[in-house]
C-alpha cells in the first residue's frame, strides 16, 4: 500500500511508496501519459532495485472529467491533490465558453502554486536553430499567480471598463482612450519576494552561479520596477551572506562562494539569451516576462516537445507537460512524450529522488543520440529512425 507525501518544516517527507495523483490529459494526453508512466516505473525499479515504487492514483480534469462528471475541474480532484500534495498531469484543453478561463491557471491559483519552474537545457542531437545550443542551461522561475494571470480585465465598451476608465481619468487624471478594454496588473511585494526566495534557494541548492531578475522597470516603475527592488531587498535580507549584487562583484570578477544577483530589462534579456546564454543560470521573472522567456528559450534548444515544467508552492506541487493537446494525433501513439517525462524527472528531483531524475535524463539523452525518435524529431534529423510514442519510451528505458 502506498503512503501520502507530507511537508514539514519547509521540506518534503517522502515515503518509499508514495501515492502520486495523475491527470492523463486531453487529446494526446493518454498516449504520452502511458509512455511516461512506463518510463517512471521502470526507472524507479532499476535505480531503487525494488525498494521504492510509485502508487499512481488517477484524478479527473479536462474533457474526461466533463464527460463523466459534467465539470471541467471537479472539487474531488482538488481535494485529492491537496491530500497527497504532489501530482503530475498531461496537457489539458482550455474550455470554450465555459466558466474557467484555463484549467492550468485554475489549478495554480486554487492551490497557490506560485512558482512556475521551467528548466531549459540542450540534449545532444536535438535539431536546433542555434549554432551552439549547448551553451544555454537555465532554470526560469516565473511568478504564477499575479500580473496578467490575475485575470482582472474588462471588455471594451462594457460598463465595468467604462467605470474604471471614468474613475482613473476623473480621479487621477489618467489619459485613457474612451472605449478601451481594461486589464489590471497587480504585483505585490509578498508575491514577488516569495518567488525570488524560491529561485535563490534553488540556485544555492543546485550550485548555480547567478540569479537574474527580469523586469520592464524602466517603463513600469512601480510594478515591474517593484519586482526588481523587492528581489534585491529579499536577497540582501534573507541571503546576505550567500549572495552578492553584480555591481559589488566587480567587472570580470568570479565569485566562487556566493550567488551573484543580476537584473536585466526584459527585451535585453531576450537578446542576451541568444548572444550570451552562458552568462545566465537562474532567472526570476514576473508572470508575463517569464511566460515569454520560457517558450523562447525552449525554442533555442529544440522546442516545447522537450520542455518540462513544474508549478510549485509551499507544500503543494503539480508537474506538467508544457505543450498543447494536439487532438489531431490523439490515439495514434505518435507524439513526443519528452515534455511530461522530463517533468516527471523534475518531480523526482523536487522530492529528493535525484538518482531517478538523473537516470531519466540519461535515458532520454541516450535515446536521442541513438536517433530512434518520434516523428517531430525524426523529420529534422537526417538518418534518424521514426518510432512510436511507446517505442521511444522503451528506448529511454534502455539507455537509463
Amino acid at each position: 500500500m502506498g503512503e501520502r507525501i507530507d511537508f514539514r518544516d519547509g521540506r518534503w517527507v517522502v515515503p518509499d511508496h508514495p501515492i502520486i495523483p495523475f491527470i492523463e490529459g486531453d487529446g494526446t494526453g493518454p498516449d504520452i501519459w502511458r509512455a511516461a508512466r512506463r518510463v517512471f516505473d521502470a526507472v524507479v525499479e532499476q535505480v531503487a532495485r525494488g525498494k521504492r515504487r510509485i502508487e499512481w492514483l488517477e484524478v479527473l480534469a479536462g474533457e474526461k472529467a466533463f464527460k463523466q462528471l459534467g465539470t471541467w475541474l471537479p472539487e474531488a480532484t482538488l481535494d485529492t491533490i491537496r491530500t497527497h500534495r504532489v501530482a503530475i498531469k498531461g496537457p489539458l484543453t482550455t474550455p470554450v465558453g465555459g466558466g474557467i478561463r484555463s484549467l492550468n491557471v485554475a489549478l495554480r491559483q486554487v492551490l497557490d502554486l506560485y512558482a512556475c519552474i521551467r528548466p531549459v537545457r540542450y540534449f545532444e542531437g536535438v535539431p536546433s536553430p542555434m549554432r551552439e545550443p549547448q551553451k544555454l542551461d537555465v532554470v526560469i522561475f516565473r511568478e504564477n499567480i499575479e500580473d496578467v494571470y490575475s485575470g482582472v480585465e474588462y471588455k471594451a465598451g462594457s460598463p465595468e471598463a467604462d467605470q474604471v476608465i471614468a474613475f482613473l481619468t476623473e480621479r487621477f487624471g489618467a489619459k485613457i482612450r474612451p472605449g478601451s478594454a481594461i486589464g489590471i496588473k497587480p504585483m505585490s511585494k509578498f508575491g514577488s519576494q516569495r518567488l525570488v526566495v524560491k529561485a535563490i534557494e534553488y540556485a544555492l541548492r543546485a550550485g548555480r552561479r547567478s540569479v537574474t531578475l527580469v523586469h520592464k522597470g524602466n517603463i513600469m516603475k512601480f510594478t515591474e520596477g517593484g519586482f526588481r527592488e523587492w528581489g534585491y531587498e529579499v536577497a540582501r535580507e534573507r541571503f546576505g551572506d550567500r549572495t552578492i549584487p553584480e555591481a559589488d562583484a566587480g567587472v570580470g570578477k568570479r565569485e566562487t562562494d556566493k550567488v551573484i544577483m543580476k537584473d536585466r530589462i526584459t527585451d535585453a534579456m531576450f537578446a542576451q539569451l541568444v548572444l550570451r546564454p552562458e552568462e545566465y543560470s537562474v532567472i526570476a521573472a514576473p508572470n508575463l516576462n517569464g511566460d515569454l522567456l520560457s517558450d523562447a528559450a525552449a525554442a533555442q534548444v529544440g522546442g516545447l516537445g522537450l520542455a518540462p515544467g513544474g508549478n510549485v508552492g509551499d507544500g503543494y506541487a503539480v508537474f506538467e507537460a508544457t505543450h498543447g493537446t494536439a487532438p489531431k494525433y490523439a490515439g495514434q501513439d505518435k507524439v513526443n512524450p519528452g515534455s511530461v517525462i522530463l517533468s516527471g524527472a523534475m518531480m523526482f528531483e523536487e522530492l529528493g529522488w535525484d538518482d531517478v531524475a538523473t537516470a531519466i535524463g540519461r535515458g532520454l539523452g541516450g535515446a536521442i543520440r541513438s536517433r530512434r525518435v518520434t516523428y517531430d524529431l525524426a523529420r529534422l534529423m537526417p538518418g534518424a529512425t521514426e518510432v512510436s510514442t511507446s517505442a521511444f519510451a522503451e528506448c529511454i528505458i534502455e539507455h537509463a
